[in-house]
């Protein structure tokens, strides 16, 4: 009998929005960790300047490379979409992972 195969590891993709108001794009393999980093000053050099910041939106659970693929799909987004997804627009993350990842 083999052993069971390791699952990969899986990313969060999310939207932080910082103290100015604007929308930043990133991934994480621990979201909570990742925003302590932002806030502790050891994130994005964009987040350094506009702290604190909080997390507005976020999916899980995303192999790496789709995370990455999703990371930079979001950060092509305009601020008025970025803010359909905090706001909850399902039909547009359906769209984004559609584009980003191919498929139907």
């Amino acid at each position: 009998m083999t052993a069971p195969k390791p699952s990969s590891p899986h990313w969060t993709v999310y939207l932080l929005r910082c103290a100015d108001g604007s929308l930043y794009a990133g991934i994480a393999r621990s979201l909570d960790d990742r925003v302590a980093a932002h806030n502790a000053g050891r994130g994005a050099k964009y987040t350094r300047a506009r702290l604190p910041v909080e997390v507005a939106w976020s999916r899980g659970r995303q192999p790496p490379t789709d995370a990455r693929r999703l990371e930079y799909a979001l950060k092509q987004l305009s601020r008025a979409e970025k803010l359909r997804l905090v706001s909850g627009d399902e039909a547009l993350w359906r769209r984004v992972r559609r584009d980003a990842l191919g498929g139907g």
